[in-house]
């Protein structure tokens, strides 16, 4: 797909500045898929470039009476380093970080380009970086996106004296909420961040997200008018389904679940229906991505084989093309069985041990969004393809896992917003791509703020996939 031309031409420019510009002066320039590090990538001169490193935080930045601290986990690559040259800084997120990062990737690209020494910092409670004994709401009070800045800025801080990397110009890079991240770590810290590369990145909190499934709709009707409309046309048969139990048996059979259906509360049929819509959900959002490096698997499976799927009138009905969905997803990702209860899904939510089955990022992001930022993506607009998972399911979720009100939510979210500024940023040399097919541009930056931070709004890309393909910004048209 192209690159529409003005975003081509202010980001050339905008990457240029914020790149070359570094080089002038002083001459020295500056969640969920599968994390399962891989071996090979980028040639980079033969050095190990994978070893875990440990990094001595404190638990808690902004109590200056706690003395608690920890190790996190962290990933350097010094192959392309050249004395004077800038720092890399590969902000972590919601999951492990991925040392495939470290050998791969369109930033090593540049790395290489301009002498830069590459760090990547794993978010803290996620991965091996564990700053507490469990994942108890206690311990889940110093999970924050603000504690997540101090954690980057004392390891930038003290990286760079214990490095001799005094005078040097550091870029952050990150996409999805690590975008965010480096738009923040620019905006709370900019004498410690010269510039961020915030990909896919939303910078607007909200309770009610809607929006996200309304792009759904869209970007399934860019492989076929139809194809959204067979999909909501299937949600709401099982929806009918799904309120007479003489059809459970039939559906159990037909999405291969685990055992019998039971719907006993509005919770069991929200979870149950968002499952469902998660195939397509995921689909749209990495959409023939450029992750193989990474280990994800289900690259194959794009908008055009789902839409494809749903438009074969040999399968039967849309139900039954729906169903058809939910086995390809199963047989692509090895999953025997379909479990659709909720109360499974409240046990792994709520167990807080770090070998529980949620412990891999699943409840400390959920924790996040009850506490920070809410994005639930709920079937309360009537122009999306899906029914039956509205915004109160999502709300009482966070009081199932955390005992968060929905009032808390609110408050939360509001103080979020007032604490980064939502849209309203104000800081220099931060670039904004975002792909019109991912969902989550919608909560992003798809116009120039000023021409010192510029938007990158790519047509027919999905969710940071400018991340991965930052060239294409450089190259204008393709």
């Amino acid at each position: 797909m192209a690159l529409q031309r003005r975003g081509s031409l202010l980001c050339t420019a905008a990457l240029l500045v914020l790149l070359c510009g570094v080089v002038g002066g002083q001459g020295r320039f500056k969640g969920f898929g599968s994390f399962r590090s891989i071996d090979g990538g980028q040639d980079t001169g033969g050095r190990a470039v994978s070893e875990e490193l440990w990094f001595t935080q404190r638990l808690d930045h902004f109590n200056g009476a706690d003395s608690r601290e920890w190790k996190q986990r962290y990933f350097v690559n010094e192959a392309f380093y050249k004395p004077g040259g800038p720092v890399f800084l590969m902000i972590g997120g919601e999951g492990p970080s991925n040392p495939a990062w470290m050998q791969n990737g369109t930033w090593l690209t540049y790395a290489k380009q301009f002498g830069a020494l590459c760090l990547m910092l794993e978010h803290r409670f996620y991965g091996k970086s564990h700053p507490t004994a469990d994942l108890s709401a206690g311990s889940l009070r110093y999970l924050s996106s603000r504690q997540a800045l101090a954690d980057l800025a004392h390891f930038r801080a003290v990286t760079a004296e214990a490095r001799g990397l005094a005078g040097r110009k550091w870029v952050a890079f990150g996409g999805s909420y690590p975008g965010s991240l480096a738009v923040w770590f620019r905006l709370k810290y900019p004498h410690l961040v010269h510039a961020s590369v915030a990909t896919s990145a939303p910078v607007r909190a909200t309770v009610n997200f809607p929006e996200y499934l309304e792009v759904v709709w869209r970007s399934l009707a860019s492989e076929g008018v139809e194809c959204p409309v067979l999909v909501q046309e299937a949600s709401r048969a099982l929806v009918g389904r799904l309120n007479d139990p003489k059809t459970y048996d039939n559906v159990t059979k037909d999405f291969n679940l685990c055992s019998k259906l039971q719907i006993k509360t509005e919770m069991d049929s929200a979870y149950f229906l968002e499952l469902l819509a998660g195939n397509f959900m995921d689909v749209v959002q990495y959409n023939a991505d450029n992750r193989g490096f990474e280990g994800a698997r289900g690259g194959n499976i794009t908008i055009k084989v789902l839409c494809g799927v749903m438009g074969d009138s040999s399968l039967g009905e849309p139900y039954a093309r729906y169903a058809a969905v939910a086995r390809l997803m199963m047989d692509t990702f090895s999953i025997k069985c379909l479990n659709a209860s909720y109360q499974s899904y409240l046990r792994d939510m709520t167990d807080a041990s770090w070998d529980g089955p949620a412990a891999g990022g699943g409840r400390q992001w959920v924790y996040q969004t009850c506490t920070e930022f809410g994005f639930y993506q709920s079937t309360d607009s009537p122009n999306q393809p899906f029914s039956g998972f509205p915004l109160a399911y999502h709300v009482k979720q966070c009081a199932d896992f955390y005992n968060v009100s929905g009032e808390q939510l609110a408050a939360a979210v509001a103080q979020t917003n007032e604490f980064y500024g939502g849209y309203d940023i104000r800081s220099s040399r931060i670039v904004l791509p975002n792909g019109s097919i991912d969902p989550w541009h919608a909560l992003g930056v798809t116009r120039d703020i000023t021409p010192d931070l510029p938007a990158v709004f790519i047509k027919g890309k999905m969710h940071h996939r400018f991340y991965l393909d930052v060239q294409s910004a450089f190259d204008g048209h393709k």
